[in-house]
């Protein structure tokens, strides 16, 4: 009975804890990292979200950008940083799909050092060219591409990063040979691409669509499967490259031991957030689909677009190691 009694403490205990965290949290100022550099699509979905579920949670929710070797970084500090639910990191494809299929010498491992909490949205990309440029089409593109083997270059936000893979696959589809010109972000490609010393690029709606239709540069196709419904005027490149297609995620992690009481709070504040008709008029704006679910249907989502990434990278012979 006493031993009986001991183990009925012990679990009234851990009851206890776990409802007093789920109760206190959050008690003071919540940061999200940012691993890429202001004014990128990853940087202005996290301010559009964090300012609403700042406002559910009850406390503020500071972004920090904290850029550097295409996302690992701030990835890694976030990897390194307490479970306790105030250092959270906003991840997509590139950060735990698409590198850990290219770099083994990541500060982290994306499948163990993090715990997933939320998808916060996807979104398509758009295939840019200047305004000056001759391509009117994807077929013009790739037909100047064939023609003159190397001539054309295009930017990225880096080596190994969802732009210069995309633009990868893109040459593997249509058999063309073009030259990569690495940046250090997004947002340093986009002036050169508006000057005309960058041919095309590959960039996510929510940074490309602006610039578009600020009549800055030219779209000549998006990457997924169909028309997307946030920019309608835009065919699917798909529909003159054949199987050509590519979605990236971008989703809520914490560290790695994050007691789950604190998971299911930011959880519910980010699916709260995203059903906000607000949030979801600035989402289609940006060109952004929301998501939102559990966090386990938000772990089985990376599981499969890692897995897609590894065989991509290893069919291109992509890797930085």
């Amino acid at each position: 009975m006493k031993i009986f009694s001991t183990v009925l403490l012990f679990a009234y205990a851990a009851m206890a804890g776990s409802l007093g965290h789920a109760q206190s949290y959050p008690d003071r100022p919540v940061r999200i990292i940012i691993p890429f550099p202001p004014g990128g699509a990853t940087d202005t979905l996290a301010r559009v979200v964090s300012l609403k579920m700042g406002k559910i949670l009850g406390q503020s929710i500071v972004v920090e950008n904290r850029a550097g070797a295409t996302g690992a970084i701030g990835s890694g500090a976030i990897a390194k940083a307490s479970p306790d639910g105030y250092s959270l990191l906003l991840a997509t494809a590139s950060t735990h799909s698409i590198a850990p299929a290219i770099n083994s010498r990541l500060p982290y491992d994306a499948a163990r050092d993090f715990t997933p909490i939320a998808q916060l949205g996807s979104a398509a990309a758009i295939l840019l060219v200047p305004n000056n440029s001759p391509a009117k089409t994807v077929q013009n593109l790739v037909d100047i591409a064939r023609k003159d083997p190397g001539r054309l270059n295009y930017g990225s936000s880096g080596k190994g990063s969802y732009s210069h893979l995309v633009a990868a696959v893109f040459q593997g589809k249509t058999d063309t040979v073009m030259t990569h010109i690495p940046y250090k972000g997004t947002a340093a490609v986009i002036p050169d691409m508006i000057g005309g010393s960058i041919d095309f690029m590959f960039e996510s709606i929510p940074v490309a669509l602006p610039r578009v239709r600020e009549g800055q540069l030219r779209a000549l196709g998006v990457t997924s499967p169909k028309r997307t419904p946030l920019a309608p005027e835009f065919p699917a490149i798909a529909e003159t490259v054949p199987g050509f297609e590519s979605v990236i995620w971008y989703g809520l992690y914490g560290p790695k031991g994050l007691p789950q009481d604190i998971v299911q709070r930011i959880n519910a504040a980010a699916n709260q957030a995203l059903d906000d008709p607000e949030v979801k008029a600035q989402f289609t704006r940006l060109g952004i689909d929301p998501a939102g679910g559990t966090p386990q249907q938000f772990a089985q989502i990376v599981v499969a677009d890692s897995a897609k990434w590894k065989r991509i990278a290893a069919d291109l012979k992509v890797t930085l190691d």
